[in-house]
């Protein structure tokens, strides 16, 4: 079972691309050292105040994959400083 986890998230109090990637790095590196997923800028790599990424992991299990996303999730709604604009949450 694979997982892919779609997050468009909005920084308002970004100033520039330096500032967003460093926010962006500091997110995919605790969340692949903590659930081993991988991780990718999908959408507006030149805009300093959005993004897109792409999170994708895979078990033998859909409950596991389920639960490593929605724990996944619940970590970027506390710890990103910025707004989640849109989820998607696809299985294959």
């Amino acid at each position: 079972m694979i997982g892919f986890l779609s997050l468009e998230i909005h920084f308002p109090y970004t100033q520039s691309l330096k500032e967003k990637r460093k926010i962006l790095n500091s997110f995919r590196d605790r969340i692949k050292q903590k659930y081993n997923v991988a991780f990718a800028e999908l959408d507006y790599q030149n805009k300093w105040q959005r993004t897109k990424i792409g999170i994708v992991t895979l078990n033998s299990q859909k409950s596991i994959v389920e639960h490593v996303l929605n724990r996944i999730l619940a970590d970027a709604e506390e710890n990103v400083n910025g707004e989640i604009l849109n989820i998607s949450i696809d299985y294959l």
